[in-house]
């Protein structure tokens, strides 16, 4: 198994570094559009669309995405400059708008990421009774929407910069490292049992003092080397101050756990331990991504906040 996760490891890293690594968005575009149109077709073999269905799910999350990019403006297809330069010069400061250099209308992202709010809430109060008596088109209508939408995100987080991109991508890896350790180490008070039975809230605020922490090593990092862009900590710190950049990373730690019990949910609902094995040794596509499809577009809401 050890060895398995390795090698799929190393070759997802040689697929995606240079992606990441093109001065072109469109790669890192690319690469992103086919990893959710596979996490859509995993959504749809979950929620009982399975062989055709969920193929046309995986081609319809890639064609929907496409059509929204177009119809926002966002232009992933072309050099990676050309559309944040026009949005830069025609920029308003002005709170709730997007930030410089940043193309999707902010109210996108205030939208999506108050249904995140509302709906994993209502998902994780009745989901485990309701779920699976939802109308199978209303789950897959669902699933369509999230990951157009955290495609979406990603593309725009990436065309601001590897370093702001990264900085989003760790939030979620270091609050799932931190809720792992202070989980099996203080672990007492079951957060989710019905869902989730292994995680616990002592987990849950463990994982926000290891983003914590994250922040301030980020910060300085920023202030002192050479960056490619501003990290999401140092927007939040500039634009909110030290309270406000507290206070959003305990909600962005607190909705990547929402993602997470969420896909659990959907997992537990199907009789699944895993989304897939598309990716030997990690499971499914949807396993790696369940934290970062609502903490993504919240990032992004939360920098129309970062006027500072």
């Amino acid at each position: 198994m050890l060895k398995q996760r390795v090698i799929t490891a190393l070759i997802l890293m040689a697929i995606l570094l240079p992606a990441l690594a093109a001065q072109a968005l469109w790669p890192f575009a690319a690469l992103g559009l086919l990893f959710v149109s596979a996490a859509g077709w995993e959504w749809a073999r979950l929620n009982e669309w399975p062989g055709a269905r969920a193929l046309a799910m995986g081609a319809a999350v890639a064609v929907l995405g496409y059509a929204v990019a177009e119809a926002v403006h966002l232009d992933p297809w072309g050099l990676a400059a050309s559309p944040h330069e026009s949005a830069a010069a025609s920029h308003v400061h002005v709170p709730g708008q997007a930030l410089a250099g940043f193309v999707v209308p902010a109210t996108v992202w205030w939208v999506t990421g108050a249904l995140w709010v509302l709906g994993g809430a209502l998902a994780l109060r009745w989901g485990t009774v309701y779920w699976k008596q939802s109308p199978r088109v209303l789950r897959a209508l669902l699933g369509l929407g999230i990951l157009v939408m955290a495609w979406l995100a990603l593309t725009e987080s990436k065309a601001q910069g590897l370093n702001f991109l990264l900085s989003v991508f760790c939030l979620v890896w270091a609050a799932d490292i931190g809720a792992y350790f202070g989980g099996r180490a203080f672990g007492r008070r079951k957060l989710a049992i019905s869902i989730s039975p292994g995680k616990s809230w002592e987990g849950v605020w463990s994982g926000m003092l290891a983003v914590l922490l994250l922040a301030v090593a980020w910060i300085a990092v920023d202030r002192n080397w050479s960056v490619d862009s501003p990290s999401m900590y140092s927007h939040l710190l500039s634009g909110l101050g030290p309270i406000g950049l507290v206070l959003s990373i305990v909600f962005l730690v607190g909705m990547s756990v929402v993602g997470d019990l969420f896909e659990s949910l959907i997992k537990r609902q199907a009789g699944a331990k895993d989304s897939s094995q598309l990716l030997p040794g990690h499971g499914g596509v949807l396993d790696r991504i369940d934290a970062l499809l609502p903490v993504l577009p919240l990032v992004l809401a939360l920098m129309s906040l970062c006027h500072g």
